[in-house]
């Protein structure tokens, strides 16, 4: 099991070791044996010859397993049948073997094998000799079937922790994907609400300031809060860019005075009806996002509103959030990011979020799950 960039090109060093070192072991070992067979053939120079010409193949065994398999067995048989010393030649198409087995599968590998053991029988009678069946047929066999079945299991133990690297690096991804959402769903809530309530408050200091300076001292002022506000929330994001530790801002529906405060400096008419009660901190920062977002849109993009009420109702294991405003001529409103960051946020957690027109105004409502409760 190679990757294709692996399998082109010039030989690497990595083939020229798995040519060298074992072509060195046969010849070394035959040598060795050599000497001890006394009614054999000189090795030197054709046998010597004949072992490195079985063992050069291996060179491109990556690109032409097949080839490379059929090649060195042809001629591992061949030379077990001339009168050269015996020896351990059969390691050469056994490496063969096994990475043809590591790369087509055992079935094409045993096919392969099988062959190869068949036609060097076959070779051995036509060429005049007895085939005795003894142990020797049976050492063939497990030969193959021992050399595809190492093979294949290596196979499955690389196929397996190569999946696991390929699930884990997309576990990581999609893990980065979210938190990227997540900091760009909080950078825009932060700014979006922060900068639509001071475009408000500055233009009510603008419109006031010759005839009513204190009422413009008291919007100035309210820009200023605003403002430190949302610097202390971007830093506070910014920092997990920087760190990648978990610093961004924790919302909580614990602050929702402040929101409202906001919106009533915006000339809102605020009326809030129940109560969220305790939540999980991953409904209660959903919560305070949604009404964040919600208060925002009615500012930036509601006509002429002068009120907005802001229920809450728990029931059947869910929290639901209310956000209703009675501005003038309300229509369905196109997808951006503040809707999509609310989706992104109920979806999250299970539920489901809704916005739309009402008679009498423009209403948004989400339905948050409250884990563990039923």
């Amino acid at each position: 099991m190679w990757r294709e960039d692996q399998l082109g090109g010039k030989p690497t060093r990595g083939d020229v070791l798995r040519t060298v070192l074992p072509s060195v072991f046969v010849l070394g070992v035959t040598t060795g044996v050599g000497h001890w067979q006394h009614n054999t053939a000189h090795l030197f120079p054709y046998g010597v010859l004949w072992l490195i010409a079985t063992g050069l193949p291996l060179l491109v065994v990556r690109r032409f397993p097949l080839t490379v398999f059929l090649v060195t067995a042809a001629l591992t048989w061949s030379y077990y049948l001339s009168d050269f010393p015996g020896g351990p030649s059969i390691v050469l198409p056994t490496f063969a073997l096994f990475m043809l087995t590591r790369q087509r599968g055992p079935m094409t590998a045993g096919i392969a094998g099988g062959a190869a053991v068949a036609a060097g029988f076959v070779v051995y009678v036509v060429t005049g000799h007895r085939i005795t069946f003894d142990a020797r047929i049976g050492l063939f066999i497990v030969w193959v079937i021992a050399v595809v079945g190492i093979a294949t299991a290596v196979r499955d133990r690389f196929a397996a922790a190569r999946a696991r690297r390929e699930q884990a690096d997309e576990h990581r991804a999609r893990m980065a994907e979210q938190e990227r959402l997540r900091i760009a769903r909080e950078v825009h809530d932060v700014v979006a609400h922060s900068l639509a309530m001071i475009n408000v408050q500055a233009g009510v200091a603008a419109h006031v300031a010759d005839r009513r300076p204190e009422q413009a001292k008291e919007a100035l002022l309210n820009i200023k809060k605003a403002s430190a506000a949302a610097l202390n929330d971007l830093r506070a994001t910014v920092a997990v860019l920087r760190s990648g530790e978990d610093l961004a801002p924790t919302p909580s529906l614990a602050q929702m005075t402040e929101l409202l405060d906001h919106a009533r400096a915006a000339g809102l008419t605020v009326r809030v009806h129940g109560e969220p009660g305790e939540l999980p901190a991953p409904t209660d920062g959903a919560a305070y996002r949604i009404l964040q977002e919600s208060l925002t849109n009615v500012v930036r993009h509601a006509d002429q509103p002068q009120s907005v009420d802001v229920r809450f109702e728990r029931g059947n294991g869910t929290l639901t959030l209310v956000v209703r405003d009675d501005g003038v001529g309300a229509v369905q409103p196109k997808i951006g990011n503040g809707l999509r960051g609310m989706r992104e946020r109920v979806e999250v957690l299970g539920g489901a979020v809704h916005a739309s027109p009402v008679e009498g105004g423009f209403e948004v409502r989400a339905e948050l799950p409250i884990e563990g409760e039923k």
